[in-house]
């Protein structure tokens, strides 16, 4: 049996077992077993070298930007809407592909992040290149080559959590902005306010299924974002909102605050503000 069609036969087989097993024991059984997978990754995530290197620089981060703001640009439509100008003395999270606006912008965010290895896959030497400090998932490190300003952050799919120290395990909440936010809240940010975060997406299917582009991309600021030919997984907006309300809270328990300044954005966990009124 070749490796897809055994995949399409395990894939049955959990389905109809899920179907005939009551729910609070299948979501028991479930769990045990995902905090079991994450378990085994443990090792490699806090023990090997390269990791035990970005584990040190994550603490050098630490803070370092106690009382500021920031802003994490999405990369939604809505960017082609939005004076990005302004952010030119601001401290920006950037995100997967947002590089193919820097030759415009005439300037680069602070930090560049990208959890997805589908995104790392295909654009690592475009990545790579970036003179900037990047942080990547350490699921990912076989697929791009480290650099020095390359950090590696353990992430996982699985064990919902806000995590307020990215030197551990960060949830990825099906959204490398929620990823983005649980940065800015280990580098000390008091305000951070989001930008290009539509929460809305015309390419429909099941979420997180792995699709490959027809033509050019209208869910992204850019046509060649995902553009003909790109693979890339179909969003979960469920799971982001789920993910959006824990970092709600955890700011809000600290005292911070999270701002949705998104032009006509769809996501309605933060507090909305215009984005002309913070300049």
């Amino acid at each position: 049996m070749n490796p897809s069609a055994e995949l399409r036969q395990l894939t049955l087989m959990r389905q109809k077992l899920k179907k005939h097993t009551p729910k609070i024991l299948w979501y028991s059984a479930s769990s045990a077993w995902y905090a079991l997978k994450r378990a085994t990754l443990w090792p490699s995530a806090y023990l090997h070298p390269q990791r035990r290197d970005s584990i040190r620089q994550l603490a050098g981060f630490k803070d370092t930007h106690r009382g500021e703001r920031c802003f994490i640009i999405g990369n939604g439509p809505s960017l082609q809407k939005t004076d990005l100008s302004r952010l030119q003395n601001e401290y920006t999270f950037g995100l997967n592909r947002i590089y193919l606006l820097f030759p415009d912008l005439g300037f680069s965010t602070t930090y560049y992040l990208s959890i997805n290895n589908l995104v790392i896959e295909q654009c690592a030497a475009e990545i790579i290149g970036l003179k900037i400090p990047k942080f990547i998932s350490w699921r990912a490190r076989n697929l791009i080559p480290a650099t020095p300003d390359m950090v590696f952050l353990h992430t996982t799919y699985t064990g919902p959590r806000f995590a307020i120290d990215a030197r551990g395990r960060l949830w990825e909440g099906a959204t490398v902005t929620y990823v983005a936010l649980q940065l800015a809240y280990h580098l000390g940010f008091q305000q951070v306010i989001l930008i290009g975060v539509d929460h809305s997406f015309s390419t429909q299917g099941k979420p997180n299924m792995t699709v490959v582009s027809p033509g050019d991309d209208l869910d992204h600021f850019h046509p060649a974002y995902f553009g003909k030919g790109f693979r890339w997984q179909l969003p979960d907006l469920d799971t982001s909102e789920r993910g959006y309300t824990r970092a709600r809270r955890a700011y809000e328990d600290a005292g911070r605050q999270v701002l949705d300044a998104t032009v006509d954005g769809k996501l309605t966990v933060f507090p909305k503000v215009a984005y002309e009124t913070l300049f």
